[in-house]
């Protein structure tokens, strides 16, 4: 049957097009996506993700791109990877994974199966996608339709694990259509699969896995915080405890992006639906929240002991993406500092070689400058760790301050004498 499917990716982000390119290598696919700009992109063969490189995407000769969903009626294979939000209230934003069904609903056919990669929480797939595949289509499912899931483990901007070299999990909604899509994933999946033993098991492991680190963040930052007060360098204290050989080898920082700082947030909506209220999880994520704000204290306070004023000085904030080495700004806890820094009248300017300034402005109302001067700021922060910022040297930023002026490194990339500040 594996060869019968006409497969569709729907989606062509960070998850979608890496995916769709991979698969597009070895057999024809449909690279979907509602951004007709996106989509023009693609068809020149750029991709501004920088998630799959000019040639990989020539490599994928048999990858179509479109915008129209005409394009989906001859296939019978349908993954989709658009993106799952959180609210302004931190709840589970399905808006897009429902807009995605209900056109999926339009197109399904007898046989067809719809696999979703997007993040959920257990039951997502089969108590809120299906129904809505079921009202458009009028079809019934298990019987006319199936469905599979198989949660994206995309990590932005990492180019050594890659989509085919992270072990995949699969599922689908009975055996057989389980088989149908563990092999079709073997296709391209190098590093193997693992075939769950059901759709809410590979739903539950997908949410946990990022749950799990949010929760390992937020005891390191915790532990930064308490460090911090009794004046004991906390990168000292992880190293000379990393010298066991079962110490998670973890860090403090802001913790943003769309998985880590998102996806706690669905498993606990759906246990306290369920009637359950988590403790460990939302603890962590309170105190992954509040970095931001206890950055800017910290600042504040070193600057005043320099007898720098506060109101009206001016503050570079270096990095404005959620991590290293890639463009995605979504989620990104950096305009935390901001915002904060804002609030005490400071003038932020923002500085990173990797955003567009278009998307930063559109996201956050954050204008990034094209090149900070020298002599020009009161403090200095690193607030990711760009190639471009671990290549300059600690004497090359201090460049960028006045005589008097504080160094914040959140990031460990300068040495502890380097800088006037260490998370």
């Amino acid at each position: 049957m594996n060869s019968m499917l006409s497969v569709a990716v729907i989606g062509m982000g960070y998850v979608g097009l890496p995916l769709a390119a991979e698969f597009g290598k070895k057999r024809p696919v449909v690279g979907f996506d509602i951004d007709i700009d996106r989509i023009t992109q693609l068809k020149a063969g750029h991709d501004h993700t920088l998630e799959v490189s000019d040639d990989e995407l020539k490599e994928a000769s048999y990858l179509r791109y479109s915008s129209d969903i005409e394009s989906l009626r001859d296939c019978n294979c349908y993954i989709v990877t658009v993106p799952t939000p959180i609210d302004t209230y931190k709840r589970p934003d399905l808006t897009p994974l429902i807009i995605a069904s209900e056109m999926l609903g339009k197109v399904l056919k007898k046989g067809d199966i719809v696999i979703y990669e997007s993040t959920v929480y257990p039951g997502a797939t089969e108590e809120d996608c299906v129904p809505v595949l079921e009202r458009i289509s009028g079809l019934k499912y298990n019987q006319d339709f199936y469905c599979g899931y198989s949660p994206e483990r995309i990590n932005p901007g990492d180019k050594e694990h890659r989509v085919t070299t992270i072990k995949k999990v699969t599922s689908g909604s009975n055996a057989d259509i389980a088989e149908v899509v563990d092999s079709l994933y073997r296709e391209i999946i190098v590093a193997g699969t693992h075939k769950a033993s059901s759709i809410r098991v590979a739903e539950a492991a997908k949410v946990i896995e990022n749950t799990q680190r949010d929760v390992n963040i937020a005891l390191i930052n915790e532990l930064a915080l308490i460090f911090n007060k009794m004046d004991i360098d906390t990168e000292a204290v992880l190293e000379a405890a990393g010298t066991k050989w079962n110490f998670l080898p973890f860090r403090p920082g802001l913790v943003g992006g769309h998985c880590i700082g998102v996806d706690p947030y669905y498993l606990t909506h759906k246990a306290q639906s369920i009637g359950y209220h988590p403790e460990i999880i939302l603890a962590g994520r309170r105190i992954n929240d509040g970095m931001g704000q206890y950055v800017v204290s910290q600042l504040v306070k070193a600057m005043m002991k320099k007898r720098i004023h506060i109101e009206g000085s001016r503050v570079l904030v270096m990095g404005l993406t959620f991590k290293e080495n890639c463009p995605d700004l979504r989620n990104t806890r950096v305009v935390d500092i901001v915002n904060e820094l804002q609030d005490y009248n400071v003038t932020v300017d923002c500085y990173d070689p990797w955003v567009n300034s278009e998307e930063a402005e559109y996201e956050y109302g954050i204008s990034p400058i094209e090149a900070p001067k020298a002599g020009e700021y009161d403090a200095m922060i690193l607030a990711v760790a760009h190639q471009q910022f671990a290549d300059m040297s600690a004497d090359a930023i201090r460049m960028l301050g006045k005589e008097t002026h504080v160094l914040y490194d959140l990031k460990y990339a300068l040495s502890a004498k380097s800088s006037d500040l260490r998370l």
